[in-house]
Formats: C-alpha cells, structure tokens, sequence
C-alpha cells in the first residue's frame, strides 16, 4: 500500500502538537507551604510578557462575560473576535453592560471608523479566522482604552493591557487558559489557580515556532495550480506572515479537509472548526460573505520547514483532490 514519506501539517495554531504533561508534587498548591515552585511559574510567565499579574481563566463565554461584570464603563468588541468573547459580549449587553460592537469591512479589516473613546476594547493585533494585521496603534489612539487582545497566535504583548492566552492552541489541551494584565482585579484564590495549565502554556510558549519563509512560494503555487478556482477573501500580505487564507470555489472545505488527510495533509478552515465539521466562518459572515462563500475558506499556518519540492507537491494534490470533488458534485 502506498504511503505518503512526510506528513504536512499546515494547522498547526488550531491542532498544536500536545505537550508531554510532566508535572511533580512540587506543583501541589499547599496551605501550609510557602509554594515556592507556583509562585516561580507565575513571576516567570508574567516575565516573559512584561505583566504585574497573572491568573488563569476559563477561554469560554462564561468566563469572558464573568470579566466583562468586572469592567466598569463602556466596552468595544470587535467582531473579529473570537466566539467565546463576541457572545459574551452579548451576554453582557443583556446584563446591562455597556458594548459597542466594532465592524469588520468588507476587506476583513477592523473597520476603524466605528471606533470611539471607552474604557475597554476587546481588539487583538490579528482578526481570528483569517488572521488579518490590525493596528493597535490606531485603536489606542481612537478609543484612549484599556485593550484586551488574544497574543495567542504571534506572542506579542505589542499595545494591549491585557493579554490572553488561549491554552489549547497552544498545548493542545482543553485546560485553563491565562490572562495577564497591569490593572488590579480581585486577587484570584489560591486554591482557584490551575497549576497544570500555567505549566502547559509555559511549555507551549517555549516550543512556540513559526516559518514565514515560503508563504509567497505557496502562493504563487496555488494560484499557478488553481487560477480562478481560488478565491482570497483577504490579501495575503494583510495576514500574519505565516499564515496564508483563501477560499476554492464552489466546494465546502470540509471535503478538501477531509480527502487530504488521507494524504497526511493536514489543513484548516478556521479558528474554532474543529475538522471542519463545524459551521462556516462567522468572520467572513462578519464581512458580508454568503454562507455559501464562508465554506469554501481554509487556512495554512507554517511552522514546519518545506523545500520547494514540498510546496509543489501540496499544490498539485490539491488540485487534483479538488477536481475529483467536482467531478463527484456533477
């Protein structure tokens, strides 16, 4: 039987490698110690980001919407925010909180017209999904607020005040993730402190790696191989600089996803579809496309190295598996 002699993982923000869960009894939380081992984990990743504090929390509309009941005064969410933190910041509203969504455009960019003077702004340095730069500069600027970003996928504190970092994409376990932050909330219990999780994420920042080096090559390959089967919802210099986003036309993702697998290709069509199962992207929704539209979309990130004969090979079989899949549709 024939097998394929390299696997490509090309999704490696939305599948990370787990990390090896090595933790000892020094770890323990412990009333009656001084928990010397917690509290050097702690000053170390607080370090790493140039924070005063840190706690973990849970990545999910509860424990976003469990922030926003903390912050007082009003509240800017982008929409290319993540799922988690645009619906609860909808839950916020209903609370009473004071929220102001900001637009993407059509270009899927933060549309900075929309944005005023408040007291936060939930806006990363990258629109989620596609990955698109956004200026934190222009935001500061515009809306004098305390920024609260996701550096899950660049590492960056760059202009936020608030940092956080999403654990599964970076250890690839759904455990606690970490807020860092400047401004003093109510100290978080000791108890309430998720050891393992710091730990992980400390791990997952170590190994964290990217490759920018041949995202023009994959480009120029894919439009080569695709011409006007595909389709870029947004410029590939406007993303992240290992991260390429674009759409094939008239097929769902899903079935790319599902039918390269097979070929030890590995790919995404999002930042929270779990194997592309999962509904069509709510940010390019955001940006006035169809849902039609929206399942055509798939993301490359890069972190592995690949020669050109590599990039060449994936483009080819990606072609061949997308002509197969339209013959199969007639």
């Amino acid at each position: 039987m024939y097998k394929r002699e390299r696997m490509y993982k090309l999704n490696f923000l939305q599948y990370p490698k787990p990390c090896l869960v090595s933790i000892d009894e020094s770890m323990s939380l412990n009333v009656l110690s001084p928990n010397e081992s917690v509290l050097s984990l702690k000053q170390k990743l607080k370090e790493r980001f140039g924070f005063a504090y840190s706690r973990t929390f849970s990545f999910s509309s509860d424990g976003f919407l469990a922030l926003m009941l903390q912050l007082k005064g009003k509240i800017l969410v982008s929409l290319g925010e993540s799922h988690a933190i645009v619906e609860a910041a909808t839950k916020a509203q209903a609370h009473g909180c004071d929220i102001k969504f900001i637009a993407l455009t059509k270009e899927g960019k933060l549309n900075y017209n929309e944005l005023c003077e408040c007291e936060y702004a939930f806006v990363s340095s990258y629109i989620m999904d596609t990955f698109v730069k956004v200026d934190l500069d222009k935001v500061k600027e515009k809306t004098k607020a305390l920024i609260i970003s996701n550096i899950t996928a660049t590492l960056q504190k760059e202009r936020c005040d608030i940092a956080l970092l999403d654990a599964y994409k970076l250890t690839g376990y759904a455990t606690s993730s970490l807020m860092l932050h400047n401004i003093e909330f109510e100290e978080q219990n000791f108890g309430n402190i998720d050891v393992i999780a710091m730990q992980l994420i400390l791990q997952g920042i170590e190994h964290f790696v990217t490759n920018s080096t041949y995202k023009e090559a994959f480009t120029n390959e894919l439009n080569e191989v695709f011409q006007d089967n595909i389709y870029y919802f947004v410029k590939p210099e406007d993303t992240l600089e290992y991260v390429l986003h674009f759409g094939l036309k008239d097929i769902k993702a899903r079935q790319m996803i599902r039918t390269l697998a097979l070929d030890e290709i590995f790919v995404t069509n999002g930042e929270g579809c779990s194997l592309g199962l999962g509904q069509p992207s709510r940010i390019l929704q955001a940006m006035q496309y169809s849902e039609t539209q929206s399942r055509w979309a798939l993301s490359f990130n890069f972190s592995q190295q690949l020669e050109h004969n590599d990039i060449k090979t994936i483009a080819k079989t990606m072609a061949k598996k997308y002509r197969q899949i339209k013959a199969l549709m007639q």
